[in-house]
């Protein structure tokens, strides 16, 4: 019985230290996922118009 126990008790402090090292890992997915949408923002302001201007050439071709 007390091996079992040993091999319980190493799963659980196993467990501890898996749940303590993906504590890190949130703030870093969190930071490239807002870092991305800032990017992305970013751009669109500045390609905004160019894009529009695509669009709209685009579309007047084809209504023609």
């Amino acid at each position: 019985m007390l091996h079992i126990e040993k091999i319980v008790d190493q799963a659980a402090c196993a467990a501890v230290v898996l749940k303590e090292e993906e504590r890190g890992d949130v703030p870093g997915w969190v930071m490239i996922t807002l870092m991305s949408a800032v990017l992305v923002a970013g751009l669109l302001a500045i390609a905004q118009p160019a894009l529009q201007g695509l669009f709209n050439d685009a579309i007047n071709q084809v209504s023609r």
